[in-house]
């Protein structure tokens, strides 16, 4: 069943449930009711059998006898007049004398049988004589076609007499129970008929109200793949729990296309940076596997290959090492790690790199520190961002690497020359050229995967100062190298930032948490690698000199 329809029942089911309990509610109320109406209507008939005989002695009439003649005691006996008194007055009632017996039965009471009427003097003694509470009496023999309820009250008034003592009333429960089965029998008999009406008042509003949910999934189903992810579903401004529905499902939608689209970049970078040393690595075995080919132009076709697979390995090392950092299925192997150590190795490389490149490499300023981290990927990290400094940096320029940090408590105060705008217990690690620079449009960009400026793309940036070409810094890898480095950053629970001018150079921050206890230093740059990377400073000077060095992503325009 649909919604709808459950809906439909669970109203409907609801409507009768509260009709039935509405109906035994009222129905109980109007019995009490109807009891004690019929309570104080016998009250009433007994109470005017009793100021009919006060009135008639009143006005000098004989109604009782005391006969002494055959008993010691005098017997208390009815006249005519008692029974010409009482015969017109309509209902069941007795009297009593004041030794508790019968004196007179009523018309109405003496066609009830002998059985009856003498259940019907039992109560006399049993009775409350106030008559605020009565007893019903079945009457009409084992017959239960003929049987009927009769409610018996007892009413004494002292001012009726010394000889009468006892007036027993009652009256027929008939009349008080029909008003009551009469209201649940019209309940019943309209229940039904509510129900039915709530059937379909309950279906056509539960269709209304999921009318907007029907638009939904018609807009929904008609998203089918990523191609129509720039679909909205309808925005409603009213703050109702469709449109909260709406705009959680839009944003989702959202993200959905950003990550499609991020896929389809992906997919497309990853087949062409592929299809290129692919290329290149057939014609280099097919020139090698020509008959006429000679055998240095072997090892030149050789070598070339060589280079590529080695090139197409590197990225796929690359992508691997996001893909399991994406996934979190990357460990690090976090320990306290001498960072001051890490970043003068890295400098050493930077300066083979900046002497063959032409360029001044300084470390103006190192700072002891020691942060939590996997050595290995702090050092991959510091690599990328060296590197790409000096290959887009022309001849004559400079690179500059610095490292300071803040405590977290500095005994006596904080030192003039810490830097202010650093966290207390981080350090920050920058990376300074000056090169060729980033555009305002292109930096925001510089961290995606496989993106690169254009003049990255092609793989050659010149920067022209004062009118004069005064180098050129040839470069371009496969655009994973940043997204790399701030994936471990992140992953240290650090941060990395850029800031850059084109034409005025780049300057990279990475800022990392001190280790809480520097106790135990582990040595940062002897530490084995999990995945492959440059091994020493002679390897990544050697890959400088590469154009397709896939640590150099610097992205730049």
């Amino acid at each position: 069943m649909s919604t709808r329809t459950r809906l439909t029942i669970a109203f409907s089911a609801l409507l009768l449930g509260t009709l039935v309990v509405f109906a035994l509610a009222i129905g109980l109320e109007r019995r009490d009711e109807a009891s004690q109406a019929l309570t104080e209507e016998v009250q009433t008939e007994a109470g005017h059998v009793l100021s009919t005989i006060q009135k008639a002695q009143a006005a000098g009439q004989q109604l009782t006898n005391l006969d002494s003649v055959s008993f010691s005691t005098p017997v208390i006996r009815p006249t005519s007049a008692l029974g010409e008194l009482l015969d017109p007055l309509p209902g069941y009632f007795m009297v009593v004398d004041a030794q508790g017996k019968l004196i007179y039965v009523s018309t109405l009471t003496r066609l009830l049988s002998s059985d009856d009427q003498a259940m019907f003097f039992q109560f006399a003694d049993s009775l409350d004589p106030t008559g605020a509470v009565g007893r019903r009496l079945t009457v009409g023999g084992p017959d239960t076609t003929r049987q009927r309820q009769l409610l018996v009250l007892s009413r004494r008034d002292p001012a009726v007499g010394p000889n009468i003592s006892t007036v027993l009333a009652a009256l027929p429960t008939d009349n008080s129970e029909i008003p009551v089965g009469l209201l649940i029998g019209t309940i019943l008999a309209l229940a039904p008929l509510i129900v039915l009406a709530s059937i379909v008042v309950a279906y056509i509003t539960a269709g209304r109200a999921f009318r907007p949910v029907d638009e939904l999934i018609n807009e929904v189903e008609a998203i089918t793949d990523g191609r129509s992810l720039h679909r909205r579903l309808p925005a409603d401004q009213s703050n109702d729990e469709l449109a909260r529905l709406g705009a959680t499902v839009n944003a989702m939608l959202e993200r959905l296309e950003d990550s499609f689209g991020a896929l389809r970049r992906f997919t497309a970078d990853a087949s062409h940076e592929l299809k290129t040393p692919l290329t290149v690595l057939r014609a280099d075995v097919e020139r090698a596997m020509h008959p006429r080919a000679k055998p240095n132009e072997r090892m030149v076709a050789l070598e070339e290959a060589l280079h590529e697979t080695t090139r197409m390995s590197n990225l796929v090392d690359s992508l691997l090492t996001l893909a399991r950092g994406d996934e979190g299925r990357f460990d690090l192997h976090r320990v306290p790690v001498q960072i001051e150590a890490l970043v003068r190795e890295v400098y050493e490389t930077a300066g083979i790199l900046g002497e063959d490149a032409g360029l001044t490499v300084v470390l103006p300023r190192v700072e002891p520190a020691v942060v939590l981290g996997d050595a290995t990927r702090l050092r991959q990290l510091l690599l990328n961002l060296v590197t790409n400094a000096i290959k887009y940096t022309p001849r004559g320029g400079r690179v500059e690497i610095a490292m300071q940090c803040r405590p977290a408590a500095v005994p006596g105060g904080t030192p003039a020359d810490a830097p202010t705008e650093l966290p207390p217990g981080d350090v920050a690690i920058t990376v300074r050229d000056t090169g060729i620079g980033i555009s305002a449009n292109d930096l925001p960009h510089v961290f995606d995967r496989f993106w690169r400026a254009d003049r990255a793309r092609s793989r050659r940036a010149v920067m022209a100062r004062d009118g004069a070409s005064v180098g050129a810094a040839e470069g371009g890898g496969f655009g994973l190298g940043l997204a790399i480095s701030q994936w471990i950053v992140q992953a240290h629970g650090g941060s990395l930032t850029v800031q850059s001018r084109l034409g005025r150079g780049s300057i990279f921050t990475v800022i990392l948490p001190l280790a809480p206890e520097p106790a135990t230093i582990a040595p940062g740059p002897s530490s084995e690698p999990d995945t492959p990377l440059p091994a020493s400073a002679v390897d990544v000077a050697a890959d400088a000199r590469d154009t397709s060095d896939h640590n150099s992503d610097f992205t730049n325009s």
